[in-house]
């Protein structure tokens, strides 16, 4: 029964914290317009940067990386100390952590696209796996300046890297629907690189 709970206590949790979408929230009380009827429509990060700016979109960054951590932290030791397993812990709330930021109940299911969610809670699952993934983005990021490609591809190799590594193979699979969920995400971006037309982007303008 403790471990049912546990199980449904993470989903809930972590769907729910994680739906608080920062970018949405400081630019309907701060800007007075909504993030979603700005640039490319998403509620996250890259998109308020490049489409209002200023110091609260660090605001917005810091705010999707924390939310996440915090909430893992809490359930991956419970797991620990219920379930035998760390890495399952963090993999599973993470899950649906970025079901709660990219379907966010709060917003009639309109959130973002989960990158700031994975990048910060794949650091719990195993800290290889998230170097892997942050050297992989900033050097595509830098060659490339197209987010999207840089992110995407950068935690699509998360669940190879745990293969590799030897993980779990439950939390191998969690990771890949993870990857999967983010990759599905940014499927209208993927449009724009075909066509040429997706915006590059710089983090030291505005």
């Amino acid at each position: 029964m403790i471990k049912v709970l546990l199980y449904v206590s993470a989903a809930l949790c972590a769907y729910l914290v994680c739906g608080i979408n920062p970018a949405i929230l400081i630019s309907k009380r701060v800007y007075h317009t909504d993030i979603r009827t700005l640039g490319s429509g998403n509620a996250g990060f890259t998109n308020f940067k490049r489409s209002i700016g200023g110091i609260y979109s660090w605001v917005v960054l810091l705010f999707d990386l924390s939310k996440a951590a915090v909430i893992t932290a809490i359930f991956a030791r419970l797991f620990e100390i219920h379930i035998g397993s760390y890495d399952l812990g963090a993999i599973y709330t993470c899950f649906f952590a970025m079901l709660g930021h990219c379907f966010p109940c709060w917003y009639r299911f309109k959130g973002g696209k989960g990158f700031l969610v994975y990048i910060s809670v794949i650091w719990f699952v195993d800290p290889r796996a998230g170097a892997v993934a942050l050297i992989i983005m900033l050097l595509l990021l830098i060659t490339t300046r197209y987010m999207s490609l840089s992110t995407v591809t950068a935690m699509l190799s998360c669940p190879i890297t745990l293969a590799l590594i030897n993980a779990e193979a439950r939390v191998i699979v969690i990771c890949t629907l993870c990857s999967l969920l983010m990759t599905v995400r940014h499927k209208d971006n993927f449009v724009r690189l075909i066509k040429g037309t997706e915006k590059k982007v710089s983090l030291i303008d505005k």
